[in-house]
């Protein structure tokens, strides 16, 4: 017995796979990549953790003088405000409808894209097709409001072109049922062709086989793209639906903002830029900061309420 303990002692010394390896180990042979590690985790830290302590000021009479600490707390007098304020609802609905809009319209386009791309065989067509596609993403909404309102307005080209071959002006953007058509048309040409990327390279990893099993069986065009390519990319196309409905209550401030007019206020006026207006404009602090926590809760409970029916249904889901 002792001769096979020793025995097995001295494998174990002899093969460093079996040696319990501590955290200075693992350090010192990955030094730089956990050196590279600490700069997207600082950021985090700096600037998602560290602002979080500003949330107390959403249930308090938050006074700019007295800080976030000392400021006294008001019973949630804030939330009572805005849930008895009839615009918190009406930005409340807005922002469901646009982001609903973009999800049943802008969703679908970058995968459509995606699987005309793939079955482009000119290779250099598809490269330059790609390109031009997601360029408009790099693009601000600034220089992108700019460019509707040149193209869109009333006195701009595409109206100016109407009115020249006889025809009436189009209100793209001062009838509010237009300018929501045109709100959601400008945000599938500005992310669909950067979503394309993502999709693109999920179809990458589909096993050439499947194709030429799919061409043995005698499947066109139409059913390799149904029976192998979509198939292929469903996890890409689950965990993106998953975080797009997470996002359902979050609207990116620039995009309304550079494209919304007084006209349109009805439809135009989101989340985003209520807490920009009230809460920044008005310097009415406490209620912005109410607004926010109010749609970062409802964004966690879509989210976790998505992945939960995700694995329900038998799909990978985020977790």
């Amino acid at each position: 017995m002792n001769n096979s303990a020793a025995l097995e002692k001295r494998k174990t010394i002899e093969n460093p796979l079996k040696r319990k390896k501590g955290f200075e180990y693992y350090i010192k042979r990955d030094f730089l990549l956990y050196l590279m590690l600490c700069i997207p985790v600082a950021y985090i830290v700096l600037f998602k953790y560290a602002p979080m302590y500003g949330i107390q000021i959403a249930f308090k009479d938050y006074n700019i003088f007295q800080g976030a600490g000392k400021s006294p707390w008001n019973d949630f007098a804030t939330f009572k405000q805005i849930f008895s304020s009839l615009q918190f609802y009406q930005v409340v609905r807005n922002t469901l409808v646009l982001n609903g809009l973009d999800l049943i319209v802008g969703f679908p386009a970058p995968i459509l894209l995606a699987l005309l791309i793939n079955e482009l065989i000119w290779t250099k067509f598809k490269k330059v097709s790609q390109t031009i596609l997601y360029l408009p993403h790099f693009l601000s909404w600034v220089i992108i409001g700019g460019i509707v309102a040149q193209l869109l307005s009333p006195t701009g080209m595409i109206n100016s072109l109407i009115t020249h071959m006889g025809g009436e002006p189009l209100p793209f953007l001062t009838n509010k049922y237009a300018w929501v058509a045109t709100y959601a048309f400008i945000g599938v040409w500005q992310n669909a062709g950067w979503g394309t990327i993502l999709y693109l390279a999920a179809m990458t990893g589909i096993d050439r086989q499947l194709y030429e099993a799919a061409d043995v069986d005698g499947s066109g065009r139409l059913g390799k793209i149904w029976y192998v390519t979509l198939p292929g990319i469903r996890p890409t196309i689950v965990i993106l639906l998953i975080l797009q409905l997470g996002n359902i209550m979050a609207i990116n401030f620039d995009r309304p903002f550079n494209v919304q007019n007084n006209l349109v206020m009805d439809f135009g006026d989101v989340i985003s830029t209520y807490v920009y207006r009230v809460g920044i404009q008005s310097a009415n602090f406490s209620v912005g900061a109410a607004v926010g926590l109010f749609q970062s809760v409802i964004c966690l409970i879509f989210l976790l309420t998505s992945n939960f029916i995700s694995r329900k249904l038998g799909d990978n889901g985020i977790w």
